[in-house]
């Protein structure tokens, strides 16, 4: 141990974690010693080291669950982090006999009765809702138990875009173009978040000359610094300003939206504007903006300066903050006498399921026409060759898998991937298409309060279950 921290303090070392440690046992306090270790080992901010990326826009406000103005949701006591609520709280959340329990749940192209842990908690949970809006390309298992879907284009049919590609030194952005004509009357997600907040009222009357001078983005940036100085009380809904004037001029709210993010770019982003060779004053945003359009392949829209990659940290003192009390106390509970007994073969769930086991041939729920697999053995339960052999299976046998949450019926793969007391199951699969189900939904065998303490991140590289014969 001497010599591998020698070698972290003294060597360049990028370190990079993936699903076998973010949604297992423990999770965030492995997530918190990993940044920790690096920070003590010189070994983050530095060229060759783990940096902090090039960004186009922050993707969340940072959350201290210390702070009293910090949410939680009201039954499970979760803190809101980056302003997302951990979805496997949900059910309880909606189940509970809280006051301001949730009843009511907009779901944007997502589909969370099959891609979110405890299927069958989700469904119990959404039937009890007062109100279910689902936006979808496709009557999926969510739609189908909704008081309401509405149809959104698909990204064929829509300006979008991804605002974490985390490049290093360069920003990359890219604003992906329609390729196709949509079919009927759907809708961009955004126009459709638009238009229910137009039907609440949460928009005011806007001056016409927002709808008039949106052919001249220059004349219309000047319109609308006028119209917010005149009505500070309204910055809070400009994207929906953006959209209801920008939108239609522009043939997209998304577009409208990224116009507006580029007028208000964070101090940082315009420094590595710069950097990549735009020009600094108040047309960088229309500079960026118009670049953005030319080049449909995506452009290097910024630099981030490698020598000083500490400025890009936003911590109040401006150091990377390695003691966290909260993660001290779970640390202190980790010890070698309570993981040996936690982790001691069970009785009645003496395998351990991986729920996801990613491969070329699952995309989570976004394919749900089973054509796309034919001829493949797609779902497979992954078994290794010593537990097939103990077990009295054989490849291409039919299992049944049983967890704590429920129990389904799989082909079983005798593979050499998996350890032994370890089996597999890929994700995306159980969809129900024109009637007819193709493989098993491995959320089906996950429960949602199998989850880590502080963000309730779902374990599911660590559900005990058994296997059988069938």
């Amino acid at each position: 141990m001497s010599e591998f921290a020698r070698l972290m303090a003294t060597r360049k070392v990028g370190l990079h974690t993936d699903l076998g440690v973010l949604m297992n046992r423990h999770s965030t306090l492995v997530s918190c010693l990993v940044m920790v270790l690096l920070a003590l080992c010189g070994q983050i901010g530095l060229p060759g080291t783990n940096m902090i990326p090039g960004y186009f826009m922050p993707l969340g406000a940072h959350s201290d669950e210390r702070k009293p103005n910090n949410w939680k949701t009201v039954t499970t006591g979760f803190p809101i982090i980056m302003g997302y609520a951990p979805p496997n709280v949900l059910p309880e959340e909606i189940m509970s006999d809280h006051p301001e329990r949730t009843r009511a749940v907009i779901c944007t192209q997502s589909n969370p009765l099959r891609s979110y842990a405890d299927t069958s908690a989700y469904e119990e949970a959404f039937q009890q809702l007062d109100l279910l809006v689902t936006c979808e390309i496709s009557m999926t298992e969510t739609a189908q138990l909704s008081h309401y879907v509405l149809p959104s284009r698909s990204t064929y049919e829509s300006w979008d875009s991804t605002f974490f590609y985390w490049t290093v030194p360069g920003v990359y952005f890219q604003m992906r173009r329609p390729v196709v004509e949509p079919e009927g009357e759907p809708l961009e997600i955004s126009e459709i978040h638009l238009r229910i907040a137009d039907a609440l009222g949460l928009i005011p009357e806007l001056p016409q000359e927002l709808y008039e001078k949106a052919g001249n983005r220059l004349e219309y940036g000047l319109e609308l610094m006028k119209y917010l100085q005149a009505h500070p009380e309204h910055i809070g809904i400009t994207p929906f300003i953006l959209g209801k004037t920008l939108g239609p001029a522009l043939g997209s709210t998304n577009l409208a939206a990224l116009w507006g993010l580029l007028q208000n770019l964070p101090k940082a982003s315009r420094e590595n504007a710069v950097r990549a060779g735009f020009k600094k004053g108040p047309m960088m945003g229309e500079e960026i903006f118009q670049a953005i359009l030319d080049h449909p392949e995506g452009i290097w829209i910024g630099k981030i300066d490698p020598e000083n990659n500490f400025a890009q940290l936003k911590t109040e003192d401006g150091r990377v903050n390695v003691y966290i009390p909260e993660m001290i106390e779970w640390l202190a509970d980790v010890t070698p006498e309570r993981e040996a007994q936690a982790l001691k073969s069970r009785e009645k769930y003496p395998l351990i399921l991986m729920a996801g086991r990613h491969t070329s041939m699952n995309a989570n729920t976004l394919m749900r026409n089973p054509d796309w697999n034919e001829g493949k053995r797609a779902c497979t339960l992954a078994l290794h060759p010593r537990d097939g052999e103990k077990l009295g299976l054989k490849d291409g046998q039919l299992a049944r898998v049983t967890t704590e949450a429920g129990s389904a019926e799989i082909e079983v793969e005798i593979t050499t991937q998996v350890r032994p007391g370890t089996v597999m199951i890929p994700h995306g699969f159980g969809l129900d298409y024109q009637g007819n189900i193709y493989g098993i939904n491995v959320n089906k065998l996950t429960k949602n309060t199998h989850r880590d303490p502080f963000t309730a991140t779902p374990l599911h590289r660590y559900v005990p279950c058994r296997v059988e014969t069938v």
